[in-house]
């Protein structure tokens, strides 16, 4: 394949996937581990992706501060949240994913007497000081914008637990079902958060569909449950469904 082509090829690659060794991107480019070296080393001067150790990843699509999203399409998310609370049993031990739709979440779980696990700092923020949740933060590398924890260690963590449920946020979500992020660097976090869940529950408010982002987190079959707005695109939910995902629509 010759060199553009093949850096073109390499970037969709990354979006996809997020972060890859340099060993899987030899093998997804069916060149050696010097060229594709190489090529991480001048798409890196020129900006379009960043190199890590050992590997490469996407670079960040711009993302909106925090604050500013917490306050973005809020009496949709406060509903999502509504529904989720419930699924919550006492002796629970529940992951909540990066975002603001799990934060509205954790702001109802006040007085329960579960384990939250999270990467998020604004849910541990506004749990830390409840005496009935046990909270467990996970480590890893502080992304300050999104006030959430990323990297090895907080993948490491992942793989050490075993909880009763995740609350999974997104960006986005595509007409075939596909469920992204914006941030390639959260895609491994995510999908560490997948394998640790008896049971995985999307949260996706209707204006998610289809959202933004280029990163794939996962496809329908690994979710469980959809809990979402009643204008989400109908042909998109009947991809949920024929993969016998259970769909709750609640008032947005």
């Amino acid at each position: 394949m010759l060199r553009e082509p093949r850096h073109e090829q390499l970037l969709r690659i990354l979006r996809q996937e997020g972060v890859l060794p340099v060993t899987e991107i030899a093998r997804r480019l069916e060149v050696s581990a010097a060229t594709a070296r190489r090529d991480i080393t001048d798409l890196s001067a020129t900006g379009r992706l960043r190199r890590v150790y050992g590997g490469a990843v996407a670079r960040d699509a711009a993302e909106r501060p925090f604050a500013e999203e917490e306050l973005a399409d809020l009496p949709a998310k406060d509903a999502l949240a509504a529904h989720a609370a419930g699924l919550v049993a006492d002796g629970d031990v529940v992951l909540l994913d990066i975002g603001t739709s799990t934060l509205q979440l954790a702001r109802r779980l006040h007085g329960r007497k579960i384990t939250v696990v999270t990467s998020n700092l604004a849910v541990y923020e506004e749990l830390r000081g409840d005496p009935e949740v046990t909270l467990l933060l996970l480590g890893g590398q502080v992304r300050r914008n999104y006030h959430s924890l990323v990297g090895f260690l907080t993948e490491a963590s992942l793989r050490q637990l075993h909880v009763d449920r995740l609350f999974l946020g997104t960006s986005g979500v595509l007409r075939d079902g596909g469920v992204l992020d914006t941030t390639a660097v959260e895609v491994p976090v995510k999908r560490a958060m997948l394998a640790a869940a008896r049971q995985v529950v999307l949260l996706a408010t209707a204006r998610k569909f289809p959202g933004t982002g280029s990163a794939r987190v996962c496809e329908p079959p690994e979710i469980d449950l959809l809990v979402t707005g009643r204008a989400a695109d109908p042909a998109t939910l009947a991809v949920f469904w024929d993969a016998e995902v259970e769909v709750v629509q609640v008032c947005d």
